[in-house]
């Protein structure tokens, strides 16, 4: 028995000083084939120290197999030595048989450091020089699925399954290929490859994509099957929790839905969609209370979130909460991006209030956003007459006939006050 055996036995054993010991008498006496298949052996093993040292040793001997080089890079890349790393790269030239071997490294280490375009090139550069290589392919196709690229990594992928390549690095193609065509939006496409996939290889996250994709298909029953399964799978899974409520408001089933944004806010509790839809879907049930105990839940989470605010802010409005509907929207009406419905919903709260010099300031701010709403402008007249501002409630009720020729009422009243003025 060889030295690098009796470490690799010592090794099994846990006994660690003897694997010193037998490490040491190998690297002095066994043949160098035997140590690279002991280095590549401690490396599948995570002994990264003991298998970079024998590594540099041979190199030392062996100064031009570049195979020792990538070798010595892909331990150091694992440790975060990038430097090191690519200096040892670097050594290694365009007319060596391992350079192609060397730009899939640097791709690598590149895309780890999400340094996406350099990666890009350096497996440009490989395939180029090894146009017929697969493996080369895949990794395009890999970083192009990883950046979100999916129209260029569909193509790819397409391609390795026609040449018969189903499985590449534990990695099925026809997932990944159905994958990419639902983040695409091909999702006639995204099916048919999702579906091809047995039910025992089926992943959390192709159970999801395909259940996404079925929801963009209107498949909603099978949308709901699918996100069942996910959920029983793994009941964590949050982002599925959204769809299967969307899935089951098409199938006009809110009761299920309501439960389903229940459970999922229970899972994570820090998703703002998911309290604005559930408060939707209580709402569509006339459950107020519940509607607003969710959109106050949601403002805990993410005070700023303005399409929260405003359903909440429409809330107290509906419910003739104005007082607390002024108080809560004191804090956004100072901001200049504030949304224009604010200053709507302040004018109706200050106007209940008979607050109306500030519903009628409220009023004008919204105007240059709702002149084409009749809704809007049918309380601005109101307010303004009540005002006395005689030009301006003319003014709207021309915008308005405009819009609603068939509101007599409107039309007698700035006929009225046409004659008045």
């Amino acid at each position: 028995m060889t030295y690098s055996e009796k470490a690799l036995e010592a090794l099994k054993k846990g006994d660690m000083n003897q694997f010193n010991d037998d490490i040491k008498n190998a690297k002095e006496n066994d043949s160098d084939d035997m140590l690279y298949s002991l280095a590549e052996e401690l490396y599948s093993l995570g002994f990264l120290n003991d298998s970079i040292d024998i590594y540099k040793g041979l190199l030392k001997k062996y100064p031009d197999e570049d195979e020792l080089r990538t070798s010595i890079a892909d331990i150091l890349i694992s440790e975060g030595k990038i430097d090191k790393a690519l200096n040892y790269l670097s050594e290694i030239k365009p007319d060596s048989p391992n350079y192609v071997n060397a730009l899939m490294v640097e791709a690598d280490l590149y895309q780890t450091q999400e340094m996406y375009s350099v990666s890009e090139h350096k497996l440009l550069e490989a395939e180029k020089i090894d146009p017929d290589e697969n493996v080369i392919k895949f990794a395009l196709a890999e970083l192009y699925f990883s950046t979100g690229q999916f129209d260029k990594a569909i193509p790819i992928y397409l391609g390795l399954i026609k040449q018969g390549e189903l499985n590449i690095s534990s990695v099925n193609l026809v997932e990944r290929l159905g994958v990419a065509y639902a983040n695409a939006g091909h999702f006639e496409q995204a099916i048919g490859y999702l579906e091809q996939i047995k039910p025992i290889d089926m992943t959390p996250d192709v159970k999801f994509e395909t259940g996404f994709t079925y929801l963009q298909l209107k498949d909603y029953a099978k949308a709901i099957e699918m996100l069942k399964q996910l959920r029983e799978d793994d009941p964590q899974y949050a982002s599925l929790y959204p769809y299967l409520g969307e899935a089951y408001i098409e199938m006009n089933e809110p009761e299920n839905a309501l439960k389903v944004y229940q459970e999922g806010m229970s899972v994570d509790q820090y998703n703002v969609n998911m309290y604005i839809q559930a408060a939707d879907v209580a709402a569509k049930l006339s459950e107020e209370d519940l509607a607003l105990k969710y959109l106050k839940e949601g403002h805990k989470v993410d005070p700023d979130n303005m399409e929260l605010i405003i359903k909440l802010s429409n809330l107290y409005v509906k419910q003739g909460e104005y007082q607390k509907n002024v108080d809560f929207l004191a804090q956004y009406v100072k901001n200049e991006e504030t949304d224009p419905q604010i200053y709507w919903n302040l004018a109706v709260s200050y106007a209940h209030l008979e607050k109306y010099d500030e519903a009628q300031k409220y009023y004008q701010r919204a105007l240059p956003y709702f002149d084409d709403n009749p809704d809007f402008l049918h309380e601005a007249i109101l307010l303004f007459r009540e005002n006395g501002q005689i030009k301006e409630t003319i003014k709207l009720l021309k915008r308005y006939v405009k819009l609603v020729p068939t509101d007599d009422e409107m039309a007698y009243m700035l006929e009225d006050l046409e004659d008045y003025e």
